[in-house]
């Protein structure tokens, strides 16, 4: 294939691939953020490095099946985000754990990842938006910033639980408020909606992770010690379902760009 032929690829429309963005979307992204938190924590403790191999492979391949697909298909999309959840969660934590980055200086390097990834989509797409996401450049995009989210979820959760003591319901109760922001914005007081729409998903990585640690992490540490092996397999369990129902009750809906 020719760099024109490349060119010609990235620019060729393709049929939208992310879900109507309904309170159900919500509850699912909590869901595998929280999941993708206790399931990550999981691996590296049980299998250290081989975890991150699975960790790693399982992302690749779930990212790889979801470009593949030609129109949105839910266990595809929910089973990326999953995998992100996992892998952008194992990203952040070897930073600090293995590599010695403080939950601050991780939280920034996180921060800068997202800011620039949205500055390069809105420079070359001049635009931010998911409904528009009608190229295959455009859903790298998404996905690359959905990833850095991700991460930086992980890191501002930990920064706020570890670092400034709010512990981890201190952590729920300050994200929840944090995320209410952004919908009361866009509902009372005609907030942009793009704006609004990845504040709330940023946001909802670092409420989904404490609630998983909340659940999982020992007692001592203010958790409810339910460990992160049960904790991810049951809301991993709750996540299926949600996918299921909601790929047979409804089809991804055509957005104008």
């Amino acid at each position: 294939m020719t760099v024109d032929n490349h060119s010609r690829a990235r620019l060729e429309p393709v049929a939208v691939k992310v879900p109507e963005i309904a309170a159900s979307f919500w509850v699912l992204k909590l869901l595998t953020t929280a999941m993708g938190e206790a399931a990550s924590d999981y691996l590296l403790t049980t299998m250290n490095l081989i975890g991150l191999g699975v960790g790693l492979a399982g992302f690749a391949l779930a990212l790889w099946v979801q470009l593949r697909t030609r129109r949105y298909n839910a266990f595809a999309y929910w089973a990326a985000v999953m995998m992100i959840a996992v892998f952008g969660t194992m990203a952040a934590d070897t930073l600090h754990h293995q590599l010695g980055v403080s939950f601050g200086l991780s939280t920034l390097v996180c921060a800068l990842a997202v800011a620039a990834t949205f500055w390069a989509w809105y420079r070359v797409e001049h635009t931010l938006s998911i409904h528009s996401i009608t190229t295959r450049r455009r859903e790298v995009f998404y996905w690359l910033t959905v990833s850095f989210t991700f991460a930086l979820g992980t890191a501002v959760g930990d920064l706020t639980a570890s670092s400034l003591h709010f512990g981890f319901v201190g952590s729920i109760v300050l994200f929840a408020v944090v995320m209410a922001v952004p919908a009361l914005g866009y509902w009372r007081f005609r907030l942009n909606s793009v704006i609004a729409f990845w504040w709330a998903y940023i946001v909802t990585r670092p409420l989904g992770a404490s609630v998983a640690d909340w659940l999982s992490k020992p007692a001592k540490s203010g958790g409810l010690a339910y460990g992160d092996g049960p904790v991810a397999a049951m809301l991993l369990a709750f996540a299926l379902m949600l996918v299921t129902v909601a790929a047979v009750s409804r089809r991804a809906p055509t957005f104008e760009a």
